[in-house]
């Protein structure tokens, strides 16, 4: 690990990827803090605090504490992430999307390029009722400075053109960074509330509210549910192919054996902030209705502390685990891929009984998944509730923070390990030349 960390000092491309990213992630930081025009952010800030639990918590997460402060980045990239799921959810139900997707690299910057438009649409949508809601006192009175057309108009293009600068943002880490560039803008915004959380906890402890063993005992329940998710994540179930000798012209090409990965958590994050969006929704809407009949619903049925709730919460996290993933891996047209290349799954024939043995493995692996997903999701309920944790400790946003962190690991790797091989193949032909 010491080892790799000197050669990313030593190799000045991957050096300037790695500087190129963190710039841009300060400036996307820079950006979290510059207030919406019009806005009062003491209003919204006081707001926020009066909200907690509801579906402003997922929201306010992702856009980094954007939304808390109403700044030019409130929506995040939220926008992105919903078209791009919609475009995957398509993809299945009209042919012409499935045709395209299948075409490759092309079909898929096609995708890719309706995405962004409709990330635009949507952000200009979520702008203008973001602007209505400012103006009717949804966020408490005295948020807007001067309301009317000119407010709703400038608040809708601020707001989009912060969601369209972070999606540019992304795609230039991506492209000149390390990679994986809208999860690290996402990353960045969740770990920038850890330093506050540690300050809550020592101003509890320095008060005798939180004695400093349960302090020891909870960071060490944290790294072990770290360690934990880590190796969850890490975990593949590796289905064998083997590829039989096929004859081209003069040439024999050589089989082989090869595996066809399937994670333990095909889905990642995306069952959570489904299951989490549904039943947040009645304690959003519960927070701008007066009607004694909903709020005395919430209050029964939709307290998180309540058995009945977390009973629903796992249930709807393990359908969506099985719902995302028979979107992502269609086991038919892996089938057909394995059988197009002349592979083959020992000990099952090919076609029908490859794409049933592949449907068969994946609802087991899907199960693990669902029920691992879960048991960490519901986490923050046993710290909160059962054992009066003073602040909230996500499994979403855990989940996504060690997925990111995994990933990024991965392509720091990649790039050494290519540097490495380039130099390798060059003091090879030097050593040629030599000889020679």
């Amino acid at each position: 690990m010491i080892g790799g960390i000197q050669n990313i000092g030593r190799i000045s491309e991957l050096r300037q990827r790695i500087l190129f990213t963190f710039g841009m992630l300060i400036v996307y930081r820079i950006g979290c803090a510059v207030v919406t025009p019009g806005i009062n952010p003491e209003v919204i800030k006081s707001f926020f605090e009066q909200v907690s639990g509801t579906m402003f918590d997922i929201f306010n997460i992702f856009s980094g504490g954007a939304l808390e402060q109403l700044s030019i980045f409130a929506l995040g990239i939220m926008p992105y992430i919903s078209a791009t799921i919609i475009f995957q959810l398509l993809t299945v139900v009209i042919p012409q999307l499935e045709a395209l997707k299948k075409e490759g690299e092309q079909g898929q910057k096609k995708i890719n390029q309706w995405s962004r438009y409709a990330t635009v649409v949507l952000a200009l949508f979520q702008g203008f009722l973001l602007s209505l809601a400012l103006e009717t006192g949804q966020f408490g009175q005295g948020a807007v400075l001067d309301p009317g057309w000119s407010f709703r108009l400038m608040t809708m293009l601020t707001l989009t053109s912060g969601t369209a600068f972070i999606m540019w943002l992304g795609e230039q880490i991506t492209e000149r960074g390390i990679g994986n560039g809208i999860s690290l803008v996402i990353f960045s915004g969740i770990i920038v509330g850890i330093p506050s959380g540690l300050g809550a906890l020592a101003d509890l402890i320095r008060t005798d509210q939180f004695s400093i063993l349960e302090a020891i005992l909870l960071f060490g329940f944290i790294i072990a549910v770290l360690g934990g998710v880590v190796f969850v994540e890490r975990g593949q179930r590796r289905i064998p192919i083997q590829h039989a000798r096929r004859v081209v012209g003069k040439k024999v090409t050589q089989g082989g054996m090869s595996y066809f990965p399937l994670r333990v958590n095909t889905a990642g994050v995306i069952p959570p902030i489904f299951a989490s969006s549904l039943l947040m929704f009645p304690l959003t809407i519960g927070q701008f209705s007066d009607s004694p009949t909903l709020q005395r619903f919430i209050d029964d049925y939709m307290n998180p502390s309540d058995p009945l709730y977390n009973l629903v919460y796992v249930g709807l996290i393990i359908f969506f685990c099985y719902f995302y993933t028979a979107i992502v891996i269609n086991p038919v047209d892996v089938s057909e891929n394995i059988k197009k290349f002349g592979g083959y799954i020992p000990g099952i024939r090919p076609g029908k009984k490859t794409a049933e043995h592949i449907d068969r493995v994946l609802s087991r692996l899907t199960m693990v998944g669902a029920l691992y997903v879960a048991t960490v999701c519901i986490l923050p309920v046993l710290l909160g509730v059962r054992m009066n944790v003073p602040f909230y400790f996500g499994g979403t946003a855990l989940l996504i923070c060690v997925g990111v962190g995994l990933d990024t690991i991965g392509q720091i790797e990649a790039h050494l390990v290519s540097r490495q091989y380039e130099g390798f193949v060059k003091g090879t032909r030097v050593r040629g030349r030599l000889g020679r």
